[in-house]
């Protein structure tokens, strides 16, 4: 049997998130580094590195983070478990691209810290090395008393369910989880191509052609159909939540803001004819019942029903992806206005406006109105969800089945050691979350 960790579920969540009164900082990672000649990044990791020696040991995983047989694991979350309430308690994956439990426990110690790739307000991702192998990933370190005092448990433990659940080529894998009695540790997979935003800034006019907007929006639909099948609403898409494979595919990362259905969304209903050789699937069933009234997102790309506060579903996603198109294409959103209250005010009011160049086909335009209808019971994909976006004409030279066989547009320069150019140390949009 395998098991893939989840860091914790509803029933256990109040002991994981119990944190001592009088603690000193967390173990985090050591201050080993392994970066060659790169005196920089040694500078900064030993500088972000000053912690206390001695620390609790952190919860240990196997390798690709699954649960290893051990008489410890009933106790994780300090209360003793039998093997049928384990099993329970853990989610199990039988795809046939899991990867077999090895007997190796993994923790903090196990990676060597080459530099920060990120800050949010709760956490950090660090680009890691680990030591036994010399792979490179992304490891997020989460406080558990900032998850506590900004009240984000319910975002972290959903990230890691999306993590833990999904098996996606356009979904960014979590290999190993595990925590201290401060920190929760994520070990992810390092798309060594950076971030997808940055890579766009590094385009000739900051922007792509239609061929390649069309390539990378395929993906991103291929991503989000597989979400919602999962019953999950992703709600933050945006170009600095795409990561980019060393291969130039994108991935999706990020899912803090994604909200779960909470319950089996039924069975799918798989329509009968084929697009370009693939069936077609309704996803919307899988998250039909949910609603939510959660202020959530980022201000350029938050939908009309947001803002007017009536709840939405899934259907934000494809007006995010609307949004995404237009940025792709022409370097900008269509509604941004000089502040936040001007942006919203243009989303809710105004119909969207093509600049004279570059020229797009009259399917690229179709899609974007489409998708950015303002009523979301009319928008492109309201209806039976992915299904009746792949079915667009913009997308009808498309082998649906075969994008991951194909050169993307966008190359992405690697150095010699496999550390992409298009990393960031901070946030360069802020997502909102006023749930």
């Amino acid at each position: 049997t395998r098991f893939i960790r989840r860091v914790a579920s509803a029933p256990n969540a109040k002991n994981l998130f119990n944190v001592p009164g009088n603690r000193t900082a967390p173990p985090a990672l050591p201050e080993s580094i392994s970066v060659g000649n790169n005196s920089s990044s040694a500078a900064l990791s030993v500088a972000e590195s000053n912690y206390p020696a001695a620390s609790p040991p952190a919860t240990p995983t196997t390798r690709n983070g699954l649960l290893a047989p051990s008489s410890s694991f009933g106790s994780l979350f300090g209360v003793p478990l039998s093997a049928e309430e384990q099993r329970a308690r853990f989610r199990r994956t039988y795809s046939s691209n899991s990867i077999k439990v090895s007997s190796l426990e993994v923790g903090p110690n196990s990676f060597s810290k080459i530099r920060m790739l990120g800050k949010g307000d709760v956490g950090k991702v660090y680009l890691v090395r680990e030591k036994k192998t010399e792979k490179l990933f992304a490891m997020k370190v989460l406080s558990k008393k900032e998850m506590i005092a900004r009240k984000k448990i319910k975002r972290a433990l959903a990230e890691q369910e999306i993590l833990a659940t999904a098996n996606h080529p356009f979904i960014v894998t979590l290999y190993h989880s595990f925590q201290s009695e401060e920190y929760l540790y994520f070990c992810m997979e390092y798309c060594s191509g950076g971030e997808f935003f940055r890579a766009l800034q590094g385009l000739p006019e900051k922007r792509l052609e239609e061929n390649g907007a069309r390539f990378y929006a395929a993906e991103v639909v291929a991503a989000l159909e597989y979400l919602h099948l999962l019953g999950f609403i992703y709600r933050d898409l945006k170009p600095e939540n795409i990561l980019l494979h060393a291969s130039g595919h994108i991935m999706l990362s990020d899912f803090d803001l994604a909200k779960a259905s909470g319950l089996p969304g039924g069975r799918p209903a798989t329509i009968s004819q084929r697009e370009n050789g693939v069936p077609l699937v309704d996803t919307k069933n899988c998250t039909s019942h949910v609603r939510t009234h959660s202020f959530v997102g980022t201000e350029e790309y938050i939908a009309p029903e947001v803002i007017h506060n009536q709840g939405h579903t899934a259907s934000v996603d494809w007006w995010t992806l609307g949004i995404f198109i237009y940025e792709m294409i022409f370097a900008t959103t269509p509604f941004k206005g000089k502040d936040r209250n001007e942006t919203f005010t243009n989303v809710t009011t105004y119909e969207v406006g093509f600049p004279n160049t570059p020229q797009v086909t009259p399917g690229c335009r179709d899609i974007i109105l489409r998708l950015l209808h303002k009523d979301e019971w009319r928008r492109l994909g309201s209806k039976t969800g992915a299904s009746e976006v792949k079915q667009h004409r913009w997308f009808s030279t498309l082998k649906w089945g075969l994008l991951r066989n194909q050169t993307p547009p966008i190359q992405p320069k690697l150095h010699r050691d496999g550390i992409g150019h298009n990393v960031r140390t901070i946030k360069e949009s802020v997502s909102l979350d006023f749930e």
